[in-house]
């Protein structure tokens, strides 16, 4: 038996593969959190206000004691930074609805902006403040898009993919700068004191790129810009793709990740579950998080929530034992947890039950 362990305690114990007392546990649980702030705060508030953000942040540590803390808005951050029109309603998480790219010149009009204002600088400052909120408490991990992700949300996926076949000389140009954008933004997080940064690198995903497009378009150069500076800063590099079928040898064993965070798709016959991820070797060099389905949050009640989360660990618990791990396993959701007003939180608190008491450490 391990000694209880503080949330804290038990964050480092995973990342070094250690003994915990129980499974750590984190359902990406980002823009629900607003619902725990005093009087009435909208999505759209809790987007652009920084303190409003890093203090949901740091309320829903104390309502739920989470080892990790990830700092995730929306997928349209950098895009708008770019000029991309963003829709921003009321309740809804922000969405780009109008492009920058509307003919091959467009691309080298692409520059990258200055990172401390604009909505990069709001998720700076709000990762400023949840570090102070949380130090030593939950290992708080920023998050950021990509540079393909980046320049997708700002040129919309189907035509930079068209382009990218057809024309690839300015989309590589305008890679460049997305990429210069993601480097300087790690830079200026890495200044608020997180302990990690987590790209979503969407596209490397088989059921969009294979391994040589992607390597071409993401990993061998640009990615690679932003893994070496996230080393360079000091941070922990993580990834989270929510893709079918991640490319998990490329940005787990080529980029040489600390924390993995992947979706499951059971109804795609390629799509990996926990167990084979872990079996497959892959838990060998990092701490894999997921993949509760998130749409479970918004359309199950608190027992069945609970009754998949105790199987998931059992599941990972089995498949750990067998690779001889103590742990590199954290309980997550596949994705975001739907931070709709018609979400049921007290799911959330299913997963922290179910792992509290099924969860117990090798």
């Amino acid at each position: 038996m391990v000694a209880p362990m503080t949330p804290y305690e038990r964050a480092i114990a995973t990342l070094n593969n250690e003994p915990v007392d129980e499974y750590a546990a984190y359902p990406l649980v980002c823009g629900l959190q607003r619902r725990l702030l005093p009087g009435t705060v909208t999505y759209k508030q809790w987007a652009t206000d920084s303190n409003l953000c890093a203090q949901s942040y740091i309320e829903g540590f104390n309502k739920w004691k989470f080892p990790f803390t990830v700092t995730l808005e929306d997928l349209s951050v950098t895009a708008h930074d770019l000029g991309a029109n963003v829709r921003m309603d009321k309740e809804n998480t922000p969405f780009v609805d109008g492009h920058i790219i509307h003919d091959m010149e467009d691309y080298d009009k692409i520059q990258a902006p200055d990172v401390t204002q604009g909505r990069t600088g709001h998720l700076i400052r709000m990762n400023h403040k949840v570090v102070e909120g949380l130090k030593d408490k939950s290992f708080v991990i920023a998050f950021l898009e990509g540079p393909l992700l980046t320049l997708s949300q700002s040129a919309g996926a189907e035509r930079l993919f068209m382009d990218m076949f057809t024309d690839p000389a300015p989309v590589h140009r305008a890679l460049e700068q997305t990429t210069k954008m993601c480097c300087d933004a790690v830079d200026k997080i890495a200044e608020a004191g997180v302990q990690g940064m987590c790209w979503d690198y969407l596209w490397g995903n088989y059921t969009v790129l294979g391994d040589k497009e992607y390597a071409e378009f993401e990993g061998d150069k640009y990615a690679k810009a932003t893994n070496e500076a996230t080393r360079r800063n000091g941070l922990g590099l993580g990834i989270h793709n929510c893709a079918d079928m991640p490319h998990l040898d490329t940005q787990i064993n080529k980029f040489g990740v600390d924390v993995y965070s992947l979706a499951y798709y059971p109804l795609a016959e390629a799509s990996p579950n926990m167990t084979k991820v872990i079996e497959d070797g892959y838990a060998d060099k990092c701490t894999i998080f997921g993949n509760i389905d998130p749409q479970m949050f918004m359309r199950n009640t608190y027992e069945q929530v609970y009754e998949t989360t105790m199987n998931l660990c059992q599941e990972a618990k089995t498949a750990l034992c067998k690779r001889g791990l103590n742990t590199h396993f954290c309980v997550s959701s596949g994705c975001e947890v739907p931070p709709d007003l018609e979400c049921h939180i007290d799911n959330v608190t299913a997963v922290m039950d179910a792992v509290h008491k099924f969860g117990a450490g090798q």
